[in-house]
């Protein structure tokens, strides 16, 4: 599993690639602070797994990165081919990309 950095993300999503962005995060965590992404908190995805495509490229994040990688592993362990996860998470996002997204 690669990881992709928030910049290469931002690029990607501006030039209209069809990229599935999830967001493994708690509930709260969302409400407070996201980036358009899908919800489905990490406890939530061995449940939730068949709402996903598995021909569509995954961008999984969460806040910092951690959450997100085990998700990540449980995907690609599910046969997800094309799964990424969000070096640094939305806090990277917060930083270097859009600092009007509220860090927590």
């Amino acid at each position: 599993m690669a990881d992709m950095t928030v910049e290469e993300l931002k690029k990607r999503l501006d030039r209209g690639d069809d990229i599935y962005v999830l967001d493994v995060r708690e509930p709260h965590e969302y409400q407070t602070a996201n980036i358009g992404g899908h919800l489905i908190p990490l406890d939530d995805l061995p449940k939730r797994v068949g709402e996903l495509d598995p021909n569509k490229e995954i961008v999984v994040h969460c806040k910092l990165g951690g959450r997100s990688a085990k998700a990540a592993e449980f995907l690609q362990q599910s046969g997800f081919k094309n799964v990424h996860n969000l070096a640094g998470g939305i806090s990277a996002w917060a930083e270097r990309i859009d600092p009007k997204v509220p860090k927590y």
